[in-house]
C-alpha cells in the first residue's frame, strides 16, 4: 500500500508535516518504537510510529531521522500525545532527509494504524506471495556461483517479460539480458540515476529517454570496499551501480519491487566478489607509488615493477612502457549533512579513476583487470602499462616472423606516434554522466603524463600528472582533463593568469571589436580569429571566410584603427592571439 492511503484515511488520524512529494512510497509493514537508534529492528518499507520519549532536546532529531533515512523506511508517524506539539527540529530533521513525517491526533491509538496497515499490506501481497517466494528461491541458486548478473537478468526475462541492464556510474554496460544497450543511451540513464540521487530521492527514479520510460534502481554497494554508514550521499554517488529496467515500475505491486530488490541486492553480491579481486591490483599500484613518491631506487622500483607487469599483463610479459594518470574529486559546501571536508575524496577518486580507465568498447565486470589505482589523500594516481606494437603483434599472431612483428609495429607507430592515453579521450564519453552526478557542488580534474620506458621515469611521470591536473583544475567546467603536451604550451600559463588581470587585457584589446560588431554586424571579432588562425595569410583567410582580398583588407584596418595596434608586427598579433584565448 501507499502513504497516501494512509492520510487519505480519516479514522487513522494522520496529519502531514512534511513530505509531500514522496507519498506514493510502498509501505510493507509497521513498527513501533521509542529507542534513540532503532536500526537493528529496520528491514526497509516500514512505517514508523513513534511517542517521541527519545526526544529531550533538539539535538536528538537529526541522528534519529538520519537513521531511518538509511535504513530506508516508508515515513514516521509521530504521536502528539507527550510533547502536544511535534518539535520544530523533527520536522526540519525529516525534511532534509526527505522523510515524510505525520503527526497523530493524540485520540488515536498506535494500535489502531498498526492493525490496518498489518491487514491492508497482508492482503495485498496474499495472492502474489507463493510466486514471489518461487522466484527468490530461483534467484538465489541462480546468484553468483550459477553464472553471475546475466543469469540473474535472464530470469527476469523469461519470467517477468522485463528487459534490464547492470550499469556502472558512467553507463557502462556491466551485464545485460538480450542486445547490449547503446553506449549513449547508458550514459543517459546513468546521468538520470546520478541526478536523481543527488536530489536525495529514493529510488527507483523514473527516466524517459528517446519515447522509452526506463526504471533506475540503485544497486548499493554493501562489501568490503562500501563506505560505511555514509553521512552524505556524495560518498558514494559516483561508484554505485544501477539497474535499468525497461518499464515504468511507479505503478508497480509491492511484490514485484520487491522482487526488483531482492535483485539489486543478489548483484551487490557480485559485485563485492570483483572488488575483492581488484584489491591485488591497488595494493601493487600503491607498493609501487610509495617506492616512487620515497625516491627510492630505480632499482628497486623496477624490481617491483616486474612483478606487478604479469598480473597486469597476463601473458605479455613485462610491460616496456608506462604512463600516470592522477584524479582528484572536490566537493564544495552545501547544506548536505557532512561537510567538503568531512567526505573522504581518495576512495572516491580512485573507484572513479578505475572506471574511466576501462576501455569503452569493452563491456562487462572484468575489463578493468590491466588497472592498478592507488590513492593517497585526496588524489587517485593510475599506473597503466602500455604493451608495444610488438608485443602485441606477437601475441595475436605467434606463427609471424620477427620481420614481420617488427614492420607491423613500425607501421603502428606511423600512424600513432604518441601511444597510450589521452587526456580528452578519457573523458569523452562519461563527462555528460559525471557532470549529473557531481552537481552544481562537485568537480573531477584529471591529468595524464606522457609514457616512460622505465623506473627512472617514473618520478618524472607522476609529477607531470600532477601539474597537469592541476592545469585542468584552473579551467571551467565539472569535468576536465589535461595532457602532458599542455606543459610545455602557452596554455599551461594561461590558466593561472590572475582574473582581475585577465579582464583587464582582454578588455583593453577586444572591447572596441565586439562594440563596432554590436552596432554595425562587421564581424571583426571572427575576422581577427580566422586571420590569425591563417597566420596572417591574406589570401588562405580570405577563402576562409568566402571574402574577396580588399574586404579583409578593409576589416583588418579597421581592427587596427579601433585597437591602435598593428597586425603586420609579432608583438600585436601575439596579443591579440592570447586575448582570443583568455576571454
Amino acid at each position: 500500500m501507499r502513504l497516501r492511503a494512509l492520510l487519505e484515511t480519516d479514522a487513522l488520524g494522520l496529519r502531514l508535516l512534511g513530505g509531500e512529494d514522496e507519498l506514493d512510497r510502498t509501505v510493507r509493514g509497521v513498527m513501533t518504537t521509542d529507542l534513540r537508534d532503532p536500526s537493528r529492528y529496520l528491514s526497509g518499507g516500514e512505517l514508523v510510529l513513534t511517542g517521541l520519549a527519545w526526544h529531550r532536546d533538539a539535538a536528538d532529531s537529526e541522528p534519529f531521522v538520519r537513521i531511518l533515512a538509511g535504513a530506508g523506511v516508508a515515513g514516521l508517524a509521530a504521536g502528539e500525545a507527550e510533547l502536544r506539539d511535534i518539535p520544530a527540529d523533527l520536522v526540519e530533521a525529516c525534511r532534509h532527509h526527505r522523510l515524510p513525517l505525520f503527526a497523530v491526533n493524540e485520540s488515536v491509538a498506535f494500535a489502531t494504524i498498526t492493525e490496518h496497515v498489518v491487514r491492508q499490506v497482508s492482503g495485498e501481497r496474499a495472492g502474489d506471495l507463493a510466486a514471489v517466494v518461487d522466484r527468490h528461491r530461483r534467484l538465489m541458486t541462480s546468484g553468483p556461483a550459477g553464472g553471475g548478473p546475466e543469469v540473474v537478468l535472464d530470469l527476469l526475462t523469461s519470467d517477468l517479460d522485463l528487459r534490464a541492464w547492470v550499469l556502472s556510474p558512467t553507463g557502462r554496460q556491466i551485464a545485460g539480458a538480450g542486445a547490449p544497450l547503446p553506449g549513449p543511451l547508458g550514459a543517459a540513464l546513468a546521468g538520470h540515476h546520478l541526478a536523481a540521487t543527488r536530489t536525495g530521492r529514493r529510488g527507483p527514479h523514473r527516466a524517459a529517454v528517446a519515447g522509452t520510460t526506463y526504471s533506475l534502481f540503485p544497486i548499493r554497494n554493501t562489501g568490503r570496499g562500501a563506505v560505511p554508514a555514509a553521512r552524505d550521499v556524495r560518498e558514494s554517488v559516483l561508484s554505485d551501480w544501477l539497474l535499468a529496467v525497461e518499464a515504468d515500475a511507479s505503478d508497480w505491486p509491492a511484490a514485484r519491487l520487491d522482487l526488483l530488490q531482492g535483485v539489486t541486492q543478489l548483484i551487490a553480491v557480485e559485485r563485492d566478489r570483483r572488488d575483492a579481486a581488484r584489491t591485488v591490483r591497488r595494493r601493487l599500484a600503491q607498493e609501487v607509488l610509495e617506492l616512487v613518491q620515497a625516491g627510492a631506487a630505480p632499482a628497486e622500483i623496477a624490481a617491483r615493477l616486474r612483478v606487478a607487469a604479469p598480473v597486469l599483463l597476463p601473458g605479455l610479459g613485462v610491460a616496456p612502457q608506462w604512463q600516470v594518470v592522477v584524479a582528484r574529486v572536490d566537493w564544495g559546501a552545501t547544506g548536505q549533512t557532512a561537510t567538503a571536508d568531512d567526505i573522504a575524496s581518495g576512495p572516491v577518486a580512485q573507484a572513479l579513476l578505475e572506471e574511466i580507465l576501462v576501455d569503452p568498447a569493452v563491456s562487462g565486470p572484468d575489463s578493468a583487470d590491466r588497472i592498478a589505482v592507488a590513492h593517497t589523500g585526496e588524489e587517485a594516481i593510475a599506473l597503466v602499462p602500455l604493451p608495444t606494437a610488438t608485443t602485441a603483434a606477437a601475441g595475436s599472431d605467434e606463427g609471424a616472423s620477427g620481420e614481420a612483428a617488427r614492420a607491423d609495429a613500425e607501421d603502428a607507430d606511423a600512424l600513432d606516434e604518441e601511444p597510450g592515453l589521452h587526456a580528452d579521450a578519457l573523458l569523452a564519453s562519461v563527462r555528460e554522466p559525471l557532470s549529473a552526478g557531481l552537481a552544481d557542488d562537485g568537480r573531477l580534474t584529471l591529468g595524464v603524463s606522457a609514457a616512460v620506458h622505465s623506473a627512472e621515469g617514473l618520478r618524472g611521470a607522476l609529477e607531470e600528472a600532477r601539474h597537469a591536473r592541476r592545469v585542468a583544475a584552473a579551467r571551467p567546467g565539472r569535468v576536465c582533463a589535461a595532457g602532458h603536451h599542455e606543459l610545455a604550451s602557452h596554455v599551461l600559463l594561461l590558466p593561472f593568469v590572475p582574473d582581475d588581470v585577465r579582464r583587464a587585457f582582454t578588455a583593453r584589446l577586444l572591447d572596441p571589436l565586439r562594440d563596432y560588431d554590436r552596432r554595425h554586424r562587421a564581424e571583426l571579432i571572427e575576422t581577427l580569429e580566422a586571420f590569425l588562425d591563417c597566420d596572417g595569410s591574406w589570401t588562405r583567410c580570405a577563402a576562409r571566410l568566402h571574402l574577396h582580398v580588399n574586404t579583409l583588407r578593409y576589416r583588418v584596418g579597421r581592427i587596427e584603427q579601433l585597437t591602435g595596434r598593428d597586425l603586420s608586427r609579432l608583438e600585436d598579433k601575439l596579443d591579440f592571439f592570447l586575448a582570443l584565448r583568455m576571454s
